[in-house]
């Protein structure tokens, strides 16, 4: 299985047609703002995992208490 995976990844050169592509595709100026929106992305994305996490707690520590009283 561990080499099937490593068949399927993509080598150097492979990378550099990548990245080639994607400067074709979206110019120069235009990365910064795609990088600047998937990090906006990415953080609003952890956000909200966090405060599902502290919610779920909360809950959690919650209802430990009314079980104690």
């Amino acid at each position: 299985m561990l080499s099937t995976l490593l068949l399927s990844m993509p080598g150097g050169s492979e990378w550099i047609l990548i990245v080639l592509a994607v400067l074709i595709l979206f110019g120069g100026r235009k990365i910064p703002e795609f990088m600047r929106g998937l990090g906006r992305g990415i953080r609003e994305f952890n956000d909200a995992k966090s405060n599902v996490k502290k919610e779920i707690e909360d809950g959690m520590n919650d209802k430990e208490k009314k079980a104690e009283a």
